[in-house]
């Protein structure tokens, strides 16, 4: 089980609990304002692009190249940016914050 906390774009903090699947699922489920995604999690929409802390990129890693391609058609994307349909809830992302993307 991993906590999750989002930071909506108007500061609102959430915390969520998932066991499985990707934090996009867990975002929808929960309702997080910004978060859509309107693709349904195959990676061709940008819909549940989420901003990891520096110390959580370091220990989750970047995006796959797939992943960047559509990052880049984001204007507000930088080295911190993930898509949520890309991140598997497991262990290592208990405690994480994730800033919603406006």
């Amino acid at each position: 089980m991993a906590k999750i906390t989002f930071v909506t774009s108007d500061n609102e903090r959430i915390t969520v609990e998932g066991a499985s699947g990707s934090v996009m699922a867990l975002a929808v489920e929960n309702n997080i304002k910004g978060i859509d995604g309107d693709c349904g999690g195959v990676c061709s929409c940008a819909t549940c692009h989420v901003f990891l802390t520096p110390e959580d990129i370091e220990k989750i890693g970047g995006a796959s190249e797939i992943e960047q391609d559509m990052l880049e058609l984001d204007d507000n994307a930088n080295e911190y940016s993930r898509l949520g349909c890309q991140l598997e809830i497991n262990d290592s992302l208990d405690g994480i914050v994730l800033q919603v993307a406006k």
